[in-house]
């Protein structure tokens, strides 16, 4: 009996022991090292190149898709049992997409708050009108409906760098997502640093504070060069 005890608490102690040495996050840079965040490690990361794809609407194989994978840097984590890039508009589970940009000279000298703003998403007033005509014009239902603002916030941050943090509701097939994006311009103006999170409303409402933990780990560790 005291061996059978004994077996059973070496056990419970190497079991213990397993977990604790199991990383709690995934700790993420850009491909530059000038952007960093933290995901739970319980998500899983994607191949975010169908994202840009999708995002931007180039061909795989077009020069402008070529050009844009040179000064674009994205990664993407899902946290759904059943993880897809697809995520990205609709999930039950939180979603997280981040990218950085190197500016162009023509994108040095148009960014703007609201520029950050609309980076990934139409969250402006003028953008979501234009939005709305683009659909029109071509025929197409839109798949954003219904914009709802929940809070919007201006980052001022070291070393003249600057950002907002957005968070915003649309309405996506028949449910309410949520979003929460975060968009910093470094002090040069050379790159754009973008976090975007998204699940549905009930999901983001449950768990607003892994939302908050994410997105305030997103951070500039330096200035591209």
């Amino acid at each position: 009996m005291k061996k059978a005890r004994a077996l059973v608490a070496l056990t419970a102690a190497i079991l213990a022991a397993s977990a604790c040495g199991q990383p709690e996050f995934t700790y993420v840079k850009d491909r530059a090292g000038t952007t960093y965040f933290k995901v739970p490690a319980t998500f899983t990361r994607l191949d975010a190149s169908p994202i840009e794809l999708y995002l931007t609407g180039d061909h795989p194989d077009s020069q402008a898709a070529l050009l844009r994978a040179q000064r674009v840097w994205s990664t993407a984590f899902d946290r759904s049992a059943d993880p897809s890039v697809e995520h990205l508009l609709g999930s039950a589970e939180p979603f997280v997409y981040a990218t950085v940009h190197q500016l162009t000279a023509e994108q040095r000298d148009s960014i703007s708050l609201n520029r950050l703003r609309d980076f990934i998403l139409p969250v402006t007033r003028d953008t979501r009108r234009a939005y709305l005509q683009q659909a029109v014009m071509t025929g197409r239902p839109p798949l954003l409906h219904d914009f709802e603002p929940i809070s919007d916030e201006v980052l001022t941050l070291d070393d003249g760098a600057r950002g907002v943090r957005v968070r915003f509701s649309y309405q996506i097939g028949r449910d309410t997502q949520t979003f929460d994006h975060t968009a910093v311009l470094d002090g040069r103006g050379a790159t754009v640093s973008v976090l975007l999170i998204g699940c549905r409303s009930t999901c983001h409402r449950k768990r607003a504070a892994e939302f908050d933990q994410i997105a305030s780990s997103f951070k500039l560790l330096r200035s591209p060069g």
